[in-house]
């Protein structure tokens, strides 16, 4: 069966790019060519430093007399050009207190030559003459590539930005989703977006809100496996609320207008990128016997979340959001969706929110988990094994509660990591609310509605919960935060059934494949290994997220970083105090130990995943431990 509804139309690029076969010519003759470049060495020389990739050097700090502070230490890697003479690249920074991360300044970043000439780096010459003495061939390969198409796909976007601030209405949650272009703050590969062309980056990516209309099938639930929370009757009834009931009832008559069953379907929407490019050629065989049939474009405007595979409903906001899966890599990650993680999703987040709703003190703090109400998946077992490989995780949606449906009167959200956000006139998207209630008291605030509901699933639950950037959503009143929504569970959650709580209410979960476990030994969600599940908030909360905000804070306003991390201490040293019956999980989860479990992502962009990586972080927290309960 042809698609019957007509293909939406959309344009090639975003509404202020030239449709023009040649306009990132004038992108890479703007000053945005070196500013992303330079970004993307920064981030990745950081990274070299951090994870002791290769030797490098650090000047001592002298005092500047002039400015009465400190001077920051000059950085220096070495490398070798192809004359086997030697070169070096350095850039000014610090070394912080958080964790001892790198720090470098936002300026460019110099290659001295072996004769003394010095000039700015160039992304080509550092990977030739900096990595490959680490590493060779198809690694190094594959890594460049991703380097090089986050260039290219940042640049594209950086060069869509107009010159202003924010408006009302794009500082609200759903615009925001788009009008934050930042990317991983840590990673280097931030915006690789392996798979898409430029055309596809134009059209799909999140930046520039362009309206997407998913492509639903209907999958033989022969071939096909579901999953639905609690709050959900059946298939039917959801997929009619999900839908509308003029669409819900278009699909079905699609189905029997050729002469099929409805009930012996499911229906999975298909992000279009994927459709054209993964299912239709994937699948030929099933759509060939009707075990899939295309039903055609939905009536509901999406659009891209940061996540890029997350779409939120623009025509009714309160309809739940679509996790797809999408044939791509970004930030180093297949983005397809496991089977197995497509159906734990919704058992997760109705354990999480049963262990919420019958807890006093979570529900003073207010916050919320968006429930995932429903998971469908291709069954890639039915298949033969060599079309397993071919398949694994290309087909499967989950649908995911709307933060509309939680807030209340004078509420929006922002997501966490749009907190560093810098619009495009220079001043930071949280300079008003920091103005208008004092860093101090807006940085308590902040940090009193994050990081307490996640300290409190931890102590209370024995559940550790990779609360990334993105992943949370800063709910606040006029910009004062008051709580948070936390989302993205089907693989976002670790314990050990030792140590939880309440081991009777944790569900019988989908065992991952082996074949799963040996792409990816990171992707697992229980552990015997009680500090595995504090790492697991620390390596995603307090290394990234809290601690880009902490540096942010105190760059553009002074905040000191001993500040933020006392602050975040006497937070946690209070809730220790008033819940001391949780006194044996504070000390299993010691979130004061010296040192923590840190992923070193670019090692394993290297080197690969044969391995585990990660390295000891110098905890922030470990300096105010006196003050233990």
């Amino acid at each position: 069966m042809s698609f019957t509804q007509q293909r939406p139309t959309y344009s090639t690029v975003s509404s202020t790019q030239p449709a023009d076969p040649f306009y990132m010519i004038k992108a890479l003759h703007s000053e945005h060519f070196q500013a992303v470049e330079q970004r993307i060495i920064r981030q990745l020389m950081q990274a070299i430093i951090y994870e002791d990739i290769l030797p490098y050097t650090q000047t001592a700090s002298a005092y500047d007399t002039a400015i009465n502070q400190q001077s920051p230490h000059l950085f220096t890697i070495a490398g070798q050009n192809t004359d086997q003479q030697v070169v070096q690249y350095t850039c000014a920074g610090k070394r912080m207190l958080s964790f001892g991360r790198v720090r470098l300044q936002q300026m460019p970043v110099t290659r001295i030559s072996a004769d003394g000439q010095q000039e700015t780096a160039r992304l080509h010459e550092f990977l030739n003459e900096v990595l490959q003495q680490v590493q060779q061939g198809e690694k190094l390969q594959q890594f460049r590539n991703e380097l090089e198409q986050t260039l290219l796909k940042d640049l594209q976007s950086q060069a869509d930005t107009q010159e202003n601030a924010l408006t009302a209405e794009q500082r609200q949650y759903d615009s925001l989703e788009g009008q934050i272009k930042d990317g991983h703050p840590y990673h280097p590969c931030y915006k690789s977006r392996i798979g898409f062309t430029l055309e596809d980056n134009a059209q799909y990516g999140p930046e520039f809100q362009q309206s997407l209309y998913p492509i639903w099938l209907a999958v033989s639930k022969q071939y096909s496996r579901a999953a639905f929370s609690t709050s959900v009757d059946d298939h039917d009834s959801f997929m009619e609320e999900a839908l509308g009931q003029a669409q819900w009832q278009q699909f079905q008559e699609r189905l029997q207008q050729q002469q099929l069953n409805s009930n012996d379907y499911y229906m999975i929407p298909v992000h279009p990128w994927q459709w054209k490019n993964k299912i239709s050629s994937a699948f030929y065989r099933e759509l060939a016997s009707q075990q899939i049939v295309p039903l055609g474009y939905g009536n509901d405007a999406y659009y891209a979340q940061q996540s890029i595979r997350t779409l939120g409903n623009q025509t009714r906001p309160e309809a739940p959001y679509l996790k797809m899966a999408l044939s791509i890599t970004n930030t180093s990650t297949a983005r397809i969706l496991a089977g197995h993680t497509v159906l734990n999703g919704s058992l997760i987040t109705d354990w999480l929110t049963q262990l919420i709703q019958q807890n006093e003190t979570a529900q003073q703090l207010g916050f919320v988990v968006l429930r995932e109400r429903a998971g469908i998946t291709f069954d890639y077992e039915k298949l033969p094994e060599y079309r397993q490989a071919q398949t694994y995780g290309s087909l499967g949606t989950i649908w995911r509660e709307s933060l509309h449906t939680y807030l209340k009167e004078g509420e929006d959200g922002v997501p966490f990591n749009g907190l560093c956000h810098v619009q495009s006139n220079g001043v930071p998207l949280i300079d008003s609310w920091i103005r208008q209630h004092g860093v101090a008291q807006w940085t308590y605030a902040m940090l009193q509605a994050t990081v307490t509901p996640i300290i409190h699933m931890l102590y209370a639950h024995g559940i550790g919960m990779e609360s990334h950037g993105q992943n949370i959503i800063l709910i606040h009143q006029q910009g004062l935060p008051v709580r948070i929504a936390l989302k993205d569970f089907h693989d976002g959650v670790r314990f050990s059934v030792a140590h939880l709580a309440e081991p009777e209410l944790c569900p019988d979960l989908t065992p991952e494949p082996a074949s799963h476990a040996k792409i990816n030994r990171n992707s697992f969600i229980k552990t015997d290994r009680p500090e595995d599940v504090r790492d697991f908030s620390y390596d995603a909360f307090f290394f990234i997220a809290a601690t880009e905000l902490c540096m942010f804070l105190e760059q553009h306003y002074q905040f000191p970083e001993e500040s933020f991390w006392k602050m975040t201490a006497d937070i946690i040293h209070d809730y220790q105090q008033q819940h001391l019956q949780h006194q044996e999980r504070f000390d299993c989860f010691d979130l004061f130990a010296e040192t923590v479990l840190i992923e070193e992502l670019t090692k394993r962009r290297l080197f690969g995943d044969g391995e585990l990586r990660f390295k000891n972080g110098i905890n922030p927290l470990y300096a105010y431990r006196h003050a233990t309960c």
